[in-house]
């Protein structure tokens, strides 16, 4: 026999299971990140270069979602990790309108700035530095704000340019590609201009010589030549929502095609993290928040 105080017992639990099914995707949103660990030694890379690569992509920097303390608690987090080189993928700008305020370019800049590893912490920008740039946006030749605040904070950025870098007596490139997504209006009426230069890029790195690609989308990926050793891409954010594999929403025609993980095509090789904020609507399920950690040379 079912009494009053079992139904309202049921009622609690059920209750109970609404409430936790609603509040989990901004739980996921607001969790520490998971480290997201690969072993891999690409085509071309030299034998005996083991390189430790942290990746950090996609803050969204904004409040109350990644605010100041969030920034410098994963900054602390990925300094633990004890890499050789840390690598930022860009976005550290909010796209998103549900937020109660913004955390200013030189607060996070300066959180990024702490970071230190031997080979130092290098940048590229992603579609929301440029988009959330107004000035930037009436003017393509002005530098963007979030670029000036990492070069202000001591974090070497690049924009279609290359740096050659060496580690126990091997050497390899790191090159950083303009943004695909930058330009919202093209002054000639185009809607979303890329800023990229792949083949100007590439062109700057002797042949033959191995390479690391910083890309924030992954949309680049099917076009990169053969002797580039690794690409690495953010944007995605594993498609934010994933639910048994399906994603209803995508940032750009390759977040459908290279959500998130380690894909080899044709021998070439890119590894896409899931990044740590959120754009649009301050949600993830299925896709917790990741730093990326990259060992090159030891599988």
């Amino acid at each position: 026999m079912i009494t009053r105080r079992g139904v309202l017992k049921l009622f609690g639990v059920g209750m109970l299971g609404v409430i936790a099914t609603a509040a989990y995707p901004f739980i996921e949103a607001l969790a520490r990140p998971r480290v997201a660990s690969y072993a891999l030694t690409p085509r071309g890379w030299p034998a005996g270069l083991k390189l430790r690569a942290a990746v950090i992509a996609d803050l969204h920097a904004c409040e109350p979602w990644m605010d100041l303390g969030r920034i410098e608690a994963l900054c602390a987090q990925t300094q633990a990790l004890d890499a050789d080189i840390i690598l930022l993928l860009g976005d550290y700008v909010s796209g998103m309108r549900l937020r109660t305020g913004e955390v200013a370019d030189v607060d996070w800049a300066t959180a990024l700035g702490k970071l230190t590893a031997p080979l130092g912490v290098h940048a590229v920008l992603g579609n929301h530095d440029y988009w959330e740039d107004r000035a930037f946006q009436l003017d393509q030749s002005k530098t963007p704000l979030a670029r000036t605040a990492l070069r202000e904070a001591g974090i070497a950025t690049y924009v279609n340019e290359v740096v050659r870098l060496e580690k126990d007596g091997h050497a390899f490139w790191l090159a950083g590609l303009g943004d695909q997504l930058g330009i919202l209006r093209a002054p000639d009426g185009r809607r979303i201009v890329g800023l990229d230069d792949l083949e100007g890029t590439l062109a700057q790195i002797p042949e033959g010589e191995p390479a690391l690609l910083l890309a924030h989308e992954p949309d680049i990926f099917p076009r990169v030549p053969d002797h580039i050793s690794l690409t690495l891409s953010g944007h995605t954010h594993g498609g934010q929502i994933s639910l048994l594999g399906w994603r209803p929403w995508a940032a750009s025609l390759g977040s459908r095609r290279f959500p998130a993980g380690h894909y080899t095509v044709e021998g070439r090789e890119l590894v896409v993290s899931r990044g740590l904020g959120c754009s649009v609507v301050p949600v993830r399920i299925g896709n917790w928040p990741e730093i990326v950690m990259l060992e090159l040379g030891t599988a």
